[in-house]
């Protein structure tokens, strides 16, 4: 599968600005280095899109660094980043808001 582009949604933006105001109040310089392994983890989807499981309907990317997952789908060359979600959630709560997300 060969993937030209990945979006992140409005709302999975949200959910890294989240993520990165969490962290910053745990020490300097760390909520910069989530959104850098985050979007690292993100970048990645151009050449492993596909590979993960799904969960909720979504692909699960779990990041590398941080307890945190980036659920996606996939349309045509397109991998959309629909949310970024804290894994310390209740799995109940995440999955509620994916399928709310899923529209």
């Amino acid at each position: 599968m060969q993937i030209r582009t990945v979006a992140t949604l409005e709302e999975a933006a949200q959910d890294l600005d989240a993520g990165k105001a969490f962290y910053d109040e745990k020490g300097e310089g760390i909520g910069l280095y989530f959104i850098d392994s985050l979007l690292s983890d993100i970048e990645s989807l151009r050449l492993i899109s596909g590979v993960h499981s799904k969960r909720f309907g979504f692909y699960r990317l779990l990041s590398k660094r941080f307890p945190f997952a980036v659920y996606y789908d996939i349309e045509g060359s397109i991998a959309r980043v629909a949310a970024v979600l804290d894994m310390r959630k209740d799995p109940a709560w995440i999955r509620q808001e994916l399928e709310r997300r899923r529209g």
